[in-house]
C-alpha cells in the first residue's frame, strides 16, 4: 500500500475527448492546501518512506520555443542539474511517493527514476500477469516492465508501432495483465507521455482534479488532504472547501496525457485520451456478463429440489467446490505467495508478529475469511479479529463476533484467534470525524461518513481483548490491545457478486432474474465509485492495506459462470437464499452457524447508524423519513443546535405542505418537541420559522437566525 500524488503546473491540459462535465462556475471557492499537507495525508498511507521528484519541462533555447525543449528529473529545485538555460514558459510535474512496503526484502522508497528518465509512483499489488519473485518487490519489477515498452501513443499498437515485431508491449499492454489492485501514475520519457489509471474494478482510491477557472493545476492523488489553513469544521462545510466541489474519483481504466509544445506558440499542451484494455478476459469481467441467467423450469425445479441441510457439508454443490477452491487460491495470493517486509525488517520472531487481520463481524463473509485465513497463514502466526461496536457488548455485530470466534475456534483448535474489541461513542469521536470527513471525499453522505468512521476505527485497530482463555473470548481480565497487522481483509464484494442486498430481493420480484442481473451488473460495475475508494483511504490512513478476497480476478470468473439461480435463491427467505452459494461455501468449511445468519451492514452492526441518526437528526424514525443515509454531510453536518433545529424544520418541510392546515401546527409541535426536549428553544424556532415563512426564502432563513 503506497499514497502517491502527481501535481501538474505550466501545462493546458485538453480533456475534451473523455467529454468531462463542465467546470464549477467561478463562484466556487478554492480549495487550498499545501504540499505538506499532501506530504502528511499521503504519509500516514506510506509510513516507511516518503519521495519527492520534480520533472521539469523546458525550452532548452530561447530562440526556438517549438519542438526544441527538454526534460529533467530534480528532488526539491526548479533549477536544471547540468545549468542549461530555463526559459519561460516551463511546466513542472511534483510526482509524491510514500510507501508502506509489504513486499521484497531491501526498502524501496518512491518516486522510482530509471535511468531513461522514466518516472513512477505505484500503489498496488502484483498477484498474477507478472512474473514478481518471492524475495522482489513488485513495484521494481513493474518498473523493468514498464521501461521496455515501445514509445507507441496509439491504442493501435499491434498494426501502427513501429516496434511491432520485435517484442515490445505498449503501456496497456503491461497494465492490462496485471491481476490483483493498483492505482498508478508513470511518465515514459521517451514519449513524453504521462500515463494514469486505475485497476478495472478500483480496488484502490485515486483522485483527480481538473483544472478549473480557480485552480488550473492538474491533480492527482490517493487521497485529499486536509487543508491547514481551515481549522474549522464549521467553515469547511459552509464555504464548501471540504474538498467536496474540487475532487473525484478518477473512473476505472488507463489514461495517457501526451505533451506537446509544437502548436501553441510554445506553450506546453498535454492531450488526455482514454484507451481500452488490451486483455479479452479482463474486458469481459469488467463487462460482467454471466453465462447463464434465466433458467428453464427443468433448471430451477432441479436446483430448488437439491438438499439444503445447513448441518451437513455433503449436500454442497460441485459448484461450491469451484467457489471455495477459488477463494482458497485468492486468499493465498494474498498472504503467503511473498515474504512480508514488516517481519523481515524487524527480524521478529513469526510467533511475535500478527501480519494479518480480519474487518470481522462474525457475519457469513467475515467467517468465511477468517476460515480460509487459517487454513493458508502458517500457523505460527496468530490471527486478529477486528470488531466495532458503537453499543458495547450489546451491538449485533459484537455479539456475532464472539458467536463466531467460538465457531472458528471449533474448526481451527489449533489457531491463537484474537477477537479485538474496538469500542466507540459517536460523542466523543469530534476530530475523528472531521477527520473521516476529509477521508471519504468525495463521497459526501451519513452512510459514508457512518462507514468511513467504522472501518478507520478498525483499521486503528486500538481496542482491548480478554487475556490468557483459551477461545479468547470467556476470561474476565481485560487488556488493552493495538493490532499491529499490516494487512487488513475486507468482504467487499460478496454481497454485489451473490445478490446479498436488500436491493436486489426487491429487484427479483419486480423484474424476475434479468432485472436482478442488470441490479447485480451496476453494483458492480459502480463498486469503484461508491464502495472501494472511500475504504481504501479509510483503511490505508493508518498505514494498513486492504485487501479483498472476494474481488480476485479468478474469484469474479468463477461466479461469473454458475448460473444466477444456483448464486442465489431470493424466493427463500433472508439467511438462506441470499448468497445462497456462498453459504454452501460455509458449510464445506464447518461453519454451520454462519451459513444461516442474515446479511446486516457494519454500519447497523456496529450501531454507529443508529448513533449518528440520534445525533444528527434526534432519532431513527426522523432520520428514515428523511433519508438519512443519503443526506448529504456537507447539507446537514453542524455543530450547533440551532442551525441543527433549522435543519429538521426543513426536511419536514414537504410533509408540512402535505398536510392539512390543522395537521401542519400538530407537525411542526412534534418536531420541535420531540428530537431536542429543550422546550423553551424549540418552541422559539418553531415560531420563528412559522413567522417568517412566508416573508424569508428558505435559504436565507438559516443566516437571519444565526444573526
Amino acid at each position: 500500500m503506497c499514497g502517491i500524488a502527481l501535481l501538474v503546473s505550466g501545462i493546458r491540459i485538453d480533456s475534451s475527448s473523455l467529454h468531462l462535465d463542465s467546470t464549477s462556475p467561478s463562484s466556487k471557492p478554492q480549495f487550498v492546501f499545501s504540499l505538506d499537507d499532501l506530504k502528511a495525508a499521503l504519509q500516514r498511507r506510506g509510513p516507511d518512506s516518503l519521495g519527492t521528484k520534480k520533472l521539469l519541462l523546458l525550452h532548452s533555447s530561447p530562440l526556438s520555443p517549438g519542438n526544441s525543449w527538454v526534460s529533467s528529473v530534480n528532488e526539491e529545485t526548479h533549477v536544471p542539474v547540468d545549468g542549461s538555460y530555463v526559459s519561460e514558459p516551463f511546466a513542472e510535474l511534483v510526482f509524491l511517493g510514500a510507501t508502506l512496503q509489504l513486499r521484497g526484502v531491501a526498502p524501496v522508497s518512491q518516486p522510482l527514476v530509471d535511468s531513461s528518465g522514466n518516472v513512477l509512483v505505484y500503489n498496488g499489488e502484483i498477484f498474477g500477469g507478472i512474473e514478481v519473485g518471492s524475495d522482489n518487490n513488485d513495484t521494481e519489477v513493474l518498473m523493468q516492465s514498464l521501461g521496455k515498452c515501445c514509445s507507441c501513443r496509439s491504442q493501435e499498437h499491434t498494426t501502427t508501432c513501429s516496434f511491432e515485431g520485435q517484442g515490445k508491449g505498449s503501456v496497456p499492454d503491461v497494465l492490462s495483465v496485471i491481476k490483483g489492485p493498483w492505482a498508478i501514475i508513470y511518465w515514459q520519457e521517451s514519449s513524453r507521455t504521462l500515463w494514469f489509471g486505475r485497476d478495472g474494478f478500483g480496488r484502490r482510491s485515486l483522485l483527480v482534479h481538473w483544472p478549473t477557472m480557480e485552480d488550473p493545476r492538474f491533480l492527482l492523488s490517493s487521497v485529499s488532504p486536509t487543508s491547514s489553513s481551515l481549522q474549522e469544521s464549521y467553515f469547511e462545510v459552509e464555504n464548501g472547501t471540504g474538498g467536496i466541489k474540487f475532487w473525484e474519483e478518477l473512473s476505472c481504466g488507463i489514461c495517457s496525457m501526451s505533451v506537446d509544445a509544437t502548436t501553441s506558440g510554445g506553450r506546453f499542451v498535454g492531450e488526455i485520451k482514454k484507451h481500452e484494455w488490451t486483455n479479452v478476459m479482463l474486458k469481459e469481467l469488467i463487462e460482467w456478463e454471466r453465462v447463464s441467467v434465466e433458467p428453464k423450469p427443468e433448471e430451477l425445479y432441479f436446483s430448488c429440489s437439491k438438499t439444503y441441510d445447513t448441518t451437513s457439508a455433503s449436500s454442497v454443490s460441485v459448484l461450491a467446490q469451484n467457489v471455495l477452491t477459488a477463494l482458497r487460491e485468492s486468499m493465498m495470493r494474498r498472504i503467503s505467495q511473498h515474504k512480508i517486509y514488516q517481519a523481515v525488517k524487524c527480524g521478529a520472531l513469526q510467533k511475535e508478529t500478527v501480519p494479518v487481520a480480519v474487518l470481522f463481524s462474525g457475519g457469513l463473509d467475515s467467517m468465511i475469511l477468517a476460515a480460509l485465513l487459517d487454513e493458508c497463514l502458517d500457523p505460527n502466526y496468530e490471527i486478529d479479529l477486528l470488531n466495532v461496536s458503537f453499543d458495547g457488548e450489546s451491538a449485533p455485530d459484537r455479539i456475532t463476533a464472539r458467536a463466531g470466534v467460538k465457531e472458528l475456534k471449533r474448526v481451527a483448535p489449533l489457531r491463537r484467534w484474537r477477537l479485538v474489541h474496538i469500542d466507540a461513542e459517536l460523542s466523543k469521536l469530534t476530530w475523528e470525524t472531521k477527520h473521516v470527513l476529509s477521508l471519504i471525499n468525495p463521497a459526501n453522505t451519513y452512510m459514508d461518513l457512518n462507514i468511513g468512521i467504522a472501518l478507520w476505527l478498525a483499521a486503528r485497530g486500538e481496542g482491548w481483548m480478554y487475556e490468557g482463555s483459551s477461545n479468547g473470548i470467556d476470561e474476565d481480565k481485560r487488556v488493552n490491545y493495538t493490532s499491529r497487522a499490516r494487512i487488513l481483509l475486507v468482504g467487499s464484494g460478496a454481497d454485489e457478486q451473490c445478490a446479498g442486498y436488500g436491493r436486489h430481493k426487491t429487484k427479483y420480484r419486480h423484474e424476475s432474474w434479468l432485472g436482478l442481473h442488470e441490479e447485480m451488473k451496476l453494483d458492480m460495475q459502480r463498486i469503484w465509485k461508491r464502495n472501494l475508494g472511500r475504504d481504501d483511504r479509510c483503511i490505508a490512513d493508518n498505514g494498513k492495506e486492504a485487501r479483498f478476497p472476494f474481488l480476485d480476478e479468478d474469484v469474479i470468473r468463477t461466479l461469473l459462470d454458475i448460473p444466477l439461480w444456483e448464486v442465489a435463491d431470493l424466493d427463500q427467505p433472508s439467511g438462506k437464499g441470499d448468497k445462497k452459494i456462498l453459504r454452501e461455501v460455509a458449510q464445506m468449511l464447518g461453519l454451520h452457524n454462519a451459513a444461516i445468519l442474515p446479511k446486516r451492514a457494519i454500519q447497523f452492526g456496529s450501531r454507529i447508524a443508529r448513533e449518528s441518526n440520534r445525533k444528527n437528526f434526534g432519532s431513527n424514525r426522523a432520520a428514515n423519513q428523511a433519508s438519512a443515509g443519503s443526506v448529504s454531510t456537507y447539507d446537514g453536518y453542524k455543530h450547533d443546535k440551532p442551525t441543527a433545529a433549522l435543519l429538521w424544520l426543513h426536511l419536514f418541510e414537504n410533509e408540512f405542505h402535505r398536510q392539512t392546515n390543522s395537521d401542519r401546527a400538530n407537525r411542526y409541535h412534534a418536531v420541535c418537541f420531540g428530537p431536542f426536549g429543550e422546550r423553551n428553544q424549540s418552541i422559539l424556532y418553531y415560531y420563528i420559522y412559522i413567522m417568517f415563512h412566508a416573508l424569508i426564502p428558505w435559504e436565507h432563513l438559516s443566516h437571519f437566525v444565526d444573526s
